[in-house]
């Protein structure tokens, strides 16, 4: 998927010009968590978000810098805190020149950019024109969307079986012995494994098959050097309920 296929087009964007006070009441109004900054010629400029109310002389939350801090750093740096602490104007505390991806993106680079640059939306171009925005809201509604069921006129058994195998002997953790039994969209997956998260990961490629509707994990774990084994939490369950329902019958 691509930018395109899942931004906000309908743009909500601040002027440098405008005030704190106007660009936190249209977040709040809009429940937006940043805007984009635009200046009169419709060129994107920069860009203001939650984080940049966080050090506010409003609500006391100013930097408080050390005189060896100060030191280091230098008169610039607490110059520069001054004016995002208490500038009056949208110019004065947006991040300036950000970053930014067209239209034809894709959601994985999209992703990296966020993670490499903490940062939770990135505006759309299209040359000099600003035509939407990416935030992880619109990557959360992806999901969302993605993940709801969708029926699968070929899910039956036999290919719900095929394609659990198929998918699991590509994986360089694939259960040894892997095996797979499906019957009426149950899945029994049967193994041994040599590491616990391999288990999880094997229960996750079998949800993810359509179709599938309750998973039994039957995997054994099995430590490598010695040989001890552990039963599946499943059948450990199992086998203590066995076990109880006699002596309760007992009991009565």
């Amino acid at each position: 998927m691509r930018a395109h296929q899942i931004m906000t087009r309908s743009v909500i964007s601040v002027t440098p010009e405008a005030t704190i006070l106007e660009a936190a009441s249209i977040m709040l109004r809009r429940h937006v968590s940043g805007l984009p900054v635009v200046d009169t010629a419709g060129k994107l400029v920069g860009i203001v978000s939650e984080g940049d109310f966080l050090r506010r002389s409003e609500i006391g939350t100013q930097r408080k810098r050390s005189r060896w801090l100060k030191f280091l750093t230098g008169d610039g740096a607490a110059a520069a805190d001054f004016v995002h602490e208490n500038g009056r104007k949208i110019s004065e505390v947006m991040t300036r020149d950000p970053i930014t991806i067209t239209e034809d993106t894709p959601l994985e680079k999209i992703v990296l950019l966020m993670e490499e640059n903490h940062v939770k939306r990135l505006p759309v171009m299209r040359g000099d024109t600003l035509v939407g925005i990416v935030s992880r809201a619109n990557l959360l509604q992806a999901v969302a969307s993605l993940a709801r069921e969708i029926p699968d006129p070929t899910a039956d058994d036999d290919h719900i079986r095929g394609r659990i195998l198929n998918m699991l002997e590509k994986k360089d953790w694939c259960p040894f012995g892997v095996n797979v039994v499906v019957r009426d969209g149950t899945v029994h997956l049967n193994g041994l494994i040599t590491e616990e998260k391999s288990r999880q990961a094997a229960i996750v490629v079998a949800e993810n098959v359509a179709g599938v509707k309750k998973v039994h994990d039957h995997l054994c774990w099995v430590e490598p050097i010695s040989g001890m084994y552990l039963e599946s939490p499943d059948d450990a369950d199992s086998a203590k309920d066995q076990l109880v329902r006699p002596i309760d019958a007992m009991m009565r």
